[in-house]
This record gives structure tokens, sequence and C-alpha cells, in this order.
């Protein structure tokens, strides 16, 4: 049989599907060669190499230890005369003389009993050591300079470092330093010591017992009041944990998102009618509000905290504006968008009976978009609680500023994960709230 030639309409399809498949392939090979490149480059940028050479695991170990468990410092410095033994180094959590922890033993030369079974002991030019499992070790300071003397034979272990000036040694659960000037042994000990009692209160070291029996049967230990009542007080007023202070902060903090959200929806509502083409009385109108919105949700609500605080200086309310600025864009865009998409015929419905431009947008209009404003107010409600935290670090309100504070000190991390705990908890109990109001104002 005669082959038949090739019609040019053939000819043409096969070239075109030639080139698509030849394209197709193209595209294949560049996006793992892009894919490539775009890796490469953050490789260098960011230096990778350099983050993996100044990577510290085990001081994020650290960390997260504080983050669950206390210390405790006993110092003894030559400028001052006597043993302090204090929770966290402060002032506030400072044992009187005479009651020290049963695992220090103050006299004219007092020992410390660590968790592992070592015991430190301070001597008159410095200190002897004895570290479980390795022997003996003594501490010396000869004038301004500091020498160390290891056990017979021993090497220097990787947890000893020393200098002229300055001794550290490390062991599970304690640390010793020495300087010319200071000896201080820190203890770790896991939990949130003094949580709820500080070392001032009559009911600091008691048991649940021992507190429950004084709550309900025992004799008032003040007479004006009662025993239950001295608990609760405590609690509120400890000065190392400011209960009563981070209960204000949170009421603060919610409150600068209450204030931003819902002051931000009853501005953006009745200007979102202005902004919808089906209700703007003109077209300059319509555009103008819609750039106005643009302009203050384009403005990151940090920046508008910035700009806020300069003019009416720090606080709460300052806060709030911040959201209510940021918030009135995102809403006046959103909410006349949802204005837009109504069902038109309620509304003719509505004005058929005779009903004024208000009696319509009344019963024609908001029971349409209802339900999706109040769900995106709550939305937002929700984000700003977290956003609040972040804005009253800058502006000095809230629970953002303690936890600020708390990061800046760098020495009492079990507070920063309180207040990360409480910044938790008051976010899942907005989520929780909002839920409620959604299932009954929308759902019925």
């Amino acid at each position: 049989m005669t082959a038949l030639a090739p019609t040019p309409a053939l000819l043409l399809a096969r070239t075109e599907i030639s080139r698509r498949l030849a394209r197709r392939r193209a595209l294949l090979l560049a996006a793992p060669v892009a894919l490539l490149l775009y890796l490469t480059t953050i490789f260098f940028s960011f230096d990778l190499p350099g983050i993996a050479a100044r990577m510290r695991p085990e001081n994020a170990a650290v960390l997260l230890g504080d983050f669950w468990s206390f210390k405790t410092h006993v110092t003894l410095d030559r400028r001052r005369p006597g043993l302090e033994v204090a929770i966290e180094g402060e002032a506030k959590g400072r044992y009187a003389p005479g009651q020290f922890p049963d695992w220090v033993q103050d006299g004219a030369e007092p020992r410390i009993a660590l968790p592992d079974g070592s015991r430190i002991t301070y001597v008159a030019q410095g200190a002897l050591i004895e570290r479980a499992g390795f022997g003996l070790i003594r501490v010396n300071r000869e004038g301004r300079r500091i020498a160390v003397t290891l056990p017979e034979g021993a090497a220097r272990p990787d947890w000893l470092s020393a200098s002229a000036t300055r001794v550290d040694l490390r062991g599970p659960w304690w640390r010793f330093s020495m300087t010319p000037a200071r000896t201080e042994t820190l203890r770790y000990e896991p939990g949130w010591e003094l949580f709820f009692f500080d070392l001032q209160s009559p009911f600091h070291g008691k048991s649940a017992a021992e507190l429950a029996a004084l709550a309900l049967w025992q004799p008032r230990l003040e007479p004006e009041r009662s025993n239950l009542a001295a608990m609760a007080a405590d609690i509120w007023q400890n000065r190392m944990w400011r209960h009563g202070d981070v209960v204000w902060a949170l009421g603060e903090t919610v409150l600068m998102a209450f204030l931003g959200t819902f002051g931000a929806a009853l501005i953006a509502f009745p200007l979102a009618f202005l902004a919808a083409s089906n209700f703007a009385p003109g077209r300059l109108i319509r555009l103008g509000l819609r750039r106005i919105f643009d302009l203050f949700r384009g403005i990151d609500g940090l920046i508008w905290t910035v700009i806020l605080s300069r003019a009416f200086g720090p606080g709460p309310l300052t806060g709030a504006l911040a959201i209510l600025l940021t918030d009135t864009g995102t809403f006046g865009k959103t909410f006349s968008e949802a204005l837009e998409n109504i069902d038109e015929k309620q509304r003719e419905g509505i004005a058929a009976t005779g009903a004024d431009a208000v009696a319509q947008a009344r019963f024609g209009v908001v029971p349409q978009v209802a339900p999706v404003i109040l769900s995106q107010v709550l939305y937002y409600l929700e984000s700003n609680t977290r956003s609040a935290t972040v804005i009253g670090a800058l502006v000095g309100g809230g629970i953002g500023l303690l936890l600020t504070q708390a990061i800046q000190t760098q020495k009492d991390w079990e507070e920063v994960s309180y207040y990360i705990v409480l910044i938790i908890v008051m976010v899942m109990a907005m989520d929780s709230l909002s839920a409620w109001l959604r299932a009954r104002f929308i759902k019925g």
C-alpha cells in the first residue's frame, strides 16, 4: 500500500505537540535547578555554616531546665560579714540567719550538701570541694589570684574551668564559682519555689494537710481575719511572684484587645456602607474610604504603636489605639465586601413596604451580614489578644511588659515560663469565649 503524505495541518499539529513537550521537559528540568539555586542562596545569605559553628545546644538545655527549676544561692562575700542564702539570689527570697535549709550548715566553716553527694566547705582562704567520684579539689585565694589543686594524678576535667581570677565548677544540679572577693554555690531544684507563700508569710513551708487544718479548724494566726483570708492575701501579695500584679496585667492585655477590636468594629461598620459599591452615595467617596482603609491596615500595628507612643506616651490606651487603627482598615474592607455580596431581593422586599433607607438597612441588610461580621470580629479579638502581649511590651502595659522585664533580667526563667503559660491560658480562654459567642449569636 502507498503511504499517504502528511497534510500541512498534521505537520503543524505534530510540530506544536513536539514544541509543547519540549517546553514541559524544560520546565521539569528548570524547577529542581531553580530550587537548588534558591537553597544555595539561603545557605550563604543566612550564614548557615557560621550558625552551626556558633550553635551551643547545651545552653538551650540549661535554659529549658531553668523553665521548671529554681536555684538557691549560697554566698560568702568578703566585703560583707556572714553567709547569705537566697532563692534566685534575690533579697526578697533571702533566708533569715539561723533558718537556712537543712542542706546548709552554717558556722565558722559553712558546709553545703549537694544533690549528687558532693560537699563544699567554705574555709578562710577558699573552699574545699569533695566531688563525688572524683576526689577533693582545693581552691585557694593567694592575694588577688586563685589557685586550684586537683587530686594527685588527676587531669583537669571538662566541668572545671579556671583562670587566675575565677574558678567555675559544674555538677548535676549545682554550680560553684569563686573570685577573689566572692564565693558562691548554686543548688538547683525542680519546681517553682515560693509560688504561693514567700519567706515572710507564716504559711511558708507548711504541707497541704497543715494548710487545710489551719484553714478549717485551727486557731487564727491573726485575730482580725481568718486563716483562709490571710492565706489568700499572702498569695495575692506574694513579693516573689507578684500574683496581684500579674492578674492586673492580664486584665490590661485583654482590655487592650477588647477596646481596640470592638472600637474598630463600631467605627468601620457605618463607614463600610459608604465604601460598598451598592450603598456608596458617590464613586469618589467610595474610592477615598477604600484608600483610607488601605492606609490604616497597610501600616502594621507595631508601627502604629511606636507612632502613638510618641504622641500619647506609653500605656495600655496607646496599645488599644494601635489595634483600633489597624483593625479599622481591615474591618472596613471586609465589612464593605460583605455588604456588596448581600441578596438584594430582601432589601427590595423591605423597600416595597415603603420603608426608608435606615429601615431597609436594619431589616434587609444587617441580618444578612451580621453572622459574617460577628465571626470576623470574634476572630480578630482572639488574634489581638496575642498581639496585645507584644504591643504591651513596647508601650509598657499588660502581661507583655512583665514578660519583657523577666527576660531582660536573665536570672529567673521560671518566671518567664509562668508568664508564657498564663498567656497561653488567656488565649485559650478567649478562643473558648468566642466559640461560645458564635454558637450563641450566630447559630442561635
